[in-house]
Formats: structure tokens, C-alpha cells, sequence
């Protein structure tokens, strides 16, 4: 069984890892070509929604946060994810979950808003994941620095077990593995001979082999997954959860990689399974906020602009009483209130819960597609 040395020719390595046969290419091509028209039909949207785009992105932000530390073994729900980012500006975090969720909070937005100025090179992954560990006690030593010791992928399950995924590249190889990962990847972005979500793909997978940091890679993965996805225009990828997709279908995200890494430089490592595993969810993903829009469309035609109102106060809060909407929305009488929410629940649009003093009535169906 021939070895293949990564650090010598970084390009021929990875080719090898993406010589698929006809069909799997068939399939690949298809994929991108639902998920190129959905982009294009998408930048029109853009153009003309803002606030509500800006809604969308809040509610993906909380869903982001919370799976993608859920994966590796946190436990917040996003409700709580939600209470925290309202008092994020505290000083100190108590629990390991909330400094991880703040951590990866105050990543993503700098990766949101300044997606364009962060270039895929050493310095910026190295404070991206300072940034992703800044409040993580035991995390101090290690953040923004290569690992010093060998790590392994581990799945993390609720019930505290854990799983071996695969073994990682050892620390003396690791500084020059990435500075050939970061070279093709920007290489081949920047000659645009290979599409660039399936660059994308490759380069997550190959991180992820490499594994660099200590600890955060798999949260820094995903964070880097929206970064570059961000730069090469895929930019609805800021609305709607890619994290809470890998979150539902974690099974299938590990069995993928591993599929590949059992190989790992070897000449029969191959990783289309994780190449149409990464475009599966991107084209679910595409679903999903297309499913969101389309329920926005009918919001537009069948509710009025008091009703409107409700539902953007409902999904700043994702959930309130009558009176705490009463008391943000006044100048309407109590009972005019209580019709328009018979109304948005009956067509499904809010959730009602609880009777009598203690109903609630929630943010629904574009929270929870």
C-alpha cells in the first residue's frame, strides 16, 4: 500500500483525493448547479429585504452558535444561547458552554462583518481562534498558536461518552501541512479552475485532518466554512443555520470524515463522500431559506402592517406574553391585540402555548424550518 508524503506536492496530493468516477462527478455537478441558481435568485432577494434579512440573520446567528457548540459537547439550548447574548458584554463567564458560546459569538460577527478585509492566511486563523477561545479558562495557553502536543477528532455525545474519529497530523508536521493547505486553497481560488464550493469542501476536510489547534477546530471549521463561502458570494450563508444542519445530521458529518481519514495519505484516500455529504447540506440549507422566504412572501400579502409589527416583536424576543406585548406595542386596545393573535396563530405563523395567565405566544415558522 504506496504512501503519499503531504508536505511534497500539496496540489497532486489533493487531486488524488478528488479523482472520482463519472457518476460521483454527475452527482457533484448537480448538486452545484441547484446551489448556483438558488445564489442567483437569491442576490435579487437581497437587494430588496433588508429588514428582514436582518432578522434572518439574528435568528441564524443564535442557531449557528448553539449547534456549533452543541457538537462538540456543550449543552445550552438556543433560548439560552439567546438570554446570553442579551448580557454578552459581562465580564466573566461562569461554565465552559457560555465561554464557549461567547467565544464563537464574537467570531462570527467579526467574520460577518468583515468578511471581505480577512484573508485566508495563517495570522487571520490564528485570531480567529484567539477569539473563539478568549474566554475559555483552560484554553489560555493554547489560543491563537499551533498545537504543541497530538490531538485526536473525537465525537461527543449527550451523555458525556466519547468516540474516536480519527487520528491527526502530528505537531512538528503541522506548520508545514497548513502552509500547503492555505497555499492550493488560495491558489486554486484565486486561478478559479476548480469551482469554489467544492475548494471550500476540500479545504474543511483537509483542516480538519490536520486538526492544527489544540482544541476549536471543529468550531473554527465552521466558522471558516462561512467565512470563505462569504468571500466567494455565497452570501446567504449568514441566514439560515449551516451548523444547525450539521448539527441534525452529526452521524453522517463524522461517518463522512472518516471514510476519507481511515486512508489518511495513503493513495486510496478518497473524500467524495465527504464532497456530497458538505454540498447535501449546502443544498439543504438553499431549501431551508427558501422555505423561510416563501412564508415571508405570504406574511406580506395576507397580515397588515399592525399585525407585521407583532411578528417582527415576537422574533426579536422569540417569545412574549400578551401583556409584553401590549406594553411594546401600545396605542392599539387590548382586545384588537388578542384578535390579531388569534389570527397569526390560525395561520400558522405564531405558536401559542400554555392557557389562561400563562399562554405565550412564539416566534414559529421562520424560526423553526
Amino acid at each position: 500500500m504506496d504512501t503519499i508524503g503531504y508536505g511534497m506536492d500539496i496540489s497532486e496530493n489533493i487531486s488524488k483525493k478528488l479523482d472520482f468516477g463519472s457518476t460521483v462527478y454527475q452527482n457533484i455537478g448537480n448538486l452545484l448547479n441547484k446551489i448556483d441558481t438558488f445564489r442567483g435568485k437569491w442576490q435579487s432577494i437581497e437587494l430588496k429585504q433588508t429588514s428582514y434579512l436582518k432578522e434572518l440573520r439574528k435568528i441564524a446567528t443564535i442557531e449557528s452558535i448553539g449547534s456549533s457548540t452543541r457538537i462538540e459537547g456543550a449543552t445550552l439550548t438556543d433560548t439560552e444561547v439567546d438570554k446570553l447574548l442579551k448580557s454578552v458584554k459581562i465580564s466573566k463567564f461562569v461554565s465552559r458552554d457560555e465561554q464557549e458560546v461567547a467565544g464563537y459569538y464574537e467570531a462570527l460577527e467579526v467574520i460577518l462583518d468583515n468578511y471581505e478585509d480577512i484573508g485566508l492566511k495563517e495570522r487571520y486563523l490564528h485570531q480567529l481562534h484567539g477569539m473563539l477561545l478568549k474566554h475559555s479558562d483552560k484554553d489560555q495557553r493554547h489560543k491563537g498558536t499551533y498545537k504543541a502536543l497530538s490531538n485526536k477528532v473525537v465525537a461527543n455525545y449527550p451523555d458525556g461518552t466519547q468516540r474516536t474519529i480519527f487520528a491527526t497530523t502530528e505537531p512538528h508536521l503541522t506548520q508545514i501541512e497548513m502552509e500547503g493547505l492555505l497555499a492550493w486553497t488560495n491558489e486554486r481560488l484565486g486561478n478559479k479552475d476548480m469551482h469554489p464550493v467544492l475548494i471550500v469542501a476540500t479545504f474543511i476536510y483537509e483542516f480538519l485532518s490536520v486538526h492544527p489547534y489544540q482544541d476549536g477546530n471543529g468550531r473554527l471549521s465552521r466558522l471558516l466554512t462561512t467565512l470563505l463561502l462569504l468571500k466567494q458570494d455565497y452570501k446567504f450563508i449568514q441566514y439560515v443555520s449551516f451548523e444547525h444542519i450539521i448539527e441534525t445530521k452529526k452521524e453522517d458529518y463524522y461517518r463522512t470524515l472518516m471514510e476519507g481519514q481511515k486512508n489518511r495519505n495513503k493513495e486510496e484516500e478518497k473524500i467524495e463522500k465527504w464532497v456530497l455529504f458538505f454540498l447535501d447540506c449546502m443544498l439543504i440549507l438553499t431549501e431551508r431559506l427558501e422555505a423561510k422566504y416563501a412564508i415571508y412572501s405570504k406574511l406580506k400579502t395576507v397580515i397588515n402592517e399592525r399585525q407585521q409589527a407583532r411578528i417582527e416583536y415576537l422574533g426579536e424576543q422569540l417569545s412574549a406574553a400578551v401583556s409584553d406585548l401590549e406594553n411594546a406595542l401600545p396605542g392599539y386596545s387590548r382586545n384588537t391585540l388578542k384578535k390579531d393573535l388569534a389570527f397569526l396563530v390560525n395561520e400558522g405563523l405564531v405558536l401559542k402555548t400554555g392557557a389562561g395567565r400563562g399562554v405565550r405566544y412564539h416566534f414559529h415558522e421562520l424560526k423553526n424550518l
